[in-house]
């Protein structure tokens, strides 16, 4: 048994930055892939970023703005997000899996949300323009 921990989220001007942390307890050793998703109000759950297999994926709409980083010593997955959008505001999620990923994934395969079987409560972020 895998448990996130969110936090780091709140409020912020369009412009700023953040960063949003994820610390995991239980059987972490067995996680494979790690990542953030979103949903906004009336929205769908989005992946945001995603890491496994040694590569990260990130979606269009943050590539170059949001980096996904680890630190295994802390057990702790953290987004960094940079040059706020108003479009980034949302309920983010962490979310972590133990099914390895193959050679073969894509971005569309990597933040499928059913391919992740332990999710945080999430933590709000809110930019304001």
């Amino acid at each position: 048994q895998v448990q996130l921990v969110e936090s780091g989220g709140g409020s912020v001007q369009a412009g700023g930055s953040l960063r949003l942390s994820c610390a995991l307890y239980g059987y972490t050793s067995s996680i494979s892939k790690v990542g953030w998703f979103r949903q906004a109000p009336g929205k769908e759950r989005e992946g945001v970023a995603v890491a496994g297999g040694g590569r990260s994926y990130y979606a269009d709409s943050v590539a170059g703005r949001f980096t996904i980083s680890q630190d295994n010593a802390k057990n702790t997955v953290y987004l960094q997000m940079n040059r706020r959008e108003p479009e980034d505001t949302a309920m983010y999620f962490c979310a972590a899996d133990f099914r390895v990923p193959s050679m073969r994934e894509t971005f569309a395969t990597m933040t499928n949300p059913n391919r992740y079987f332990y999710w945080g409560q999430g933590t709000q972020v809110t930019v304001s323009s």
